[in-house]
């Protein structure tokens, strides 16, 4: 999983402990950051401003209490709802830097902003009044050895990942599931509007298909394996591109979200349709898996996808596009981890069974499934 999702599940299962920077009159700012670290995105800044002045806010009692059990056993709850629905004055002060922040959150991920806050908070531990609680977010470093949170003066701690602080910890993070639904709608839509055939192009643009039905290929299976380390546990945000050649001859991209793939070595059954062939001049498709893990600016991933399959033109065989695919993505739209999952080479339309990935890390098994007009 990313470092995000390590650092929850830290939170939850490990246990994490406070390694508090003191002074003579108390705990003291967390160190400085070194020369040469990973520079922050815009996503990780709103992320740390909301989460130093949520701590601030908690020092009010009642709120604290309140937004602790809103997040009980686990719950993850929107930022900006619960403070706006509490009748405090602390909760009262915060609702506007959040909606600022979830602005910025969605303008960084290009995304509208009729997509909603995006902002969510989750709680380890329990609140109670002997113990006053720290507020974090998952640092987007995968070699972070340090996170940052904040205590209710809006003092910086540094945490150790692999141990338990004593105190609740509220955890600021994204709601990644909304985010990977909107943004696979910005993606349809922006390539779309780049000459690429998609879901999003106008019907009269596009080839009719037979009016009887469609073989499409359904995955029965699906099981990813990371053997480097465990970056898929807890709430992983998945989809895939699916790409190939449109009944025009031109290039078609189709993306499938996977909300229930969320643990690593765990087999999943969903009876998914991955690939729909009635819309593919050929009997053949690439697969491209990613995973969202905060900071993915969909414009800006479509522009690159776009710009790089519309010099590639049909002729008159199949040419795989998973590289084209991957090498559109810099890094630098990235930020968080390297989103690359895994990639499925010239899935047939015949293909049945168990195919593996070309990375060795994720696991497919098809059959041949039957879609009939109404």
């Amino acid at each position: 999983m990313s470092v995000r999702k390590q650092f929850r599940a830290a939170l939850c299962g490990l246990a994490l402990t406070a390694v508090v920077v003191t002074t003579a009159q108390g705990p003291a700012a967390a160190a400085p950051v070194a020369d040469g670290a990973a520079e922050v995105s815009a996503v990780a800044t709103a992320e740390d401003a909301v989460a130093r002045s949520m701590a601030r806010s908690l020092a009010d009692s009642a709120w604290r209490a309140e937004a602790g059990r809103a997040v009980a056993g686990g719950q993850e709850h929107g930022l900006k709802a619960l403070a706006a629905t509490s009748r405090t004055r602390a909760a009262a002060s915060l609702v506007a830097e959040v909606a600022a922040a979830d602005r910025a959150v969605l303008a960084a991920k290009g995304l509208p902003y009729g997509t909603g806050g995006l902002l969510t908070v989750t709680l380890t531990g329990a609140v109670d009044s002997r113990r006053a609680p720290l507020v974090a977010v998952a640092p987007s470093d995968d070699g972070a050895t340090a996170v940052t949170a904040y205590d209710t003066h809006g003092r910086a701690h540094a945490l150790d990942p692999s141990r338990t602080p004593g105190v609740p910890v509220f955890v600021i993070g994204i709601d990644g599931d909304r985010a990977v639904e909107a943004g696979l709608r910005v993606l349809d839509r922006e390539l779309a509007a780049a000459g690429v055939t998609t879901a999003a192009t106008p019907a009269a643009a596009r080839t009719a298909t037979a009016s009887t039905g469609f073989w499409t290929s359904r995955i029965t299976s699906v099981r990813l394996n990371d053997d480097k380390e465990p970056w898929i546990k807890g709430d992983a945000e998945i989809f895939s591109i699916v790409s190939g050649f449109g009944l025009d001859g031109k290039v078609r991209v189709d993306t499938v979200t996977h909300p229930y793939l969320d643990d690593d070595g765990t087999t999943y059954y969903p009876n998914q349709i991955l690939v729909n062939w009635s819309q593919y001049k050929y009997d053949l498709a690439d697969v491209v898996m990613m995973e969202d893990d905060g900071d993915t600016n969909y414009a800006a991933l479509a522009k690159a996808i776009a710009t790089a399959l519309l010099t590639i033109a049909d002729l008159g065989a199949y040419i795989p596009l998973v590289d084209p695919v991957v090498d559109a993505i810099p890094s630098s739209f990235w930020t968080d981890d390297a989103d690359f999952v895994d990639a499925w080479y010239t899935l047939a339309r015949e293909t049945t069974g168990t195919r593996d990935g070309a990375g060795g890390n994720g696991r497919f098994t098809f059959d041949r499934y039957w879609v009939s007009a109404l």
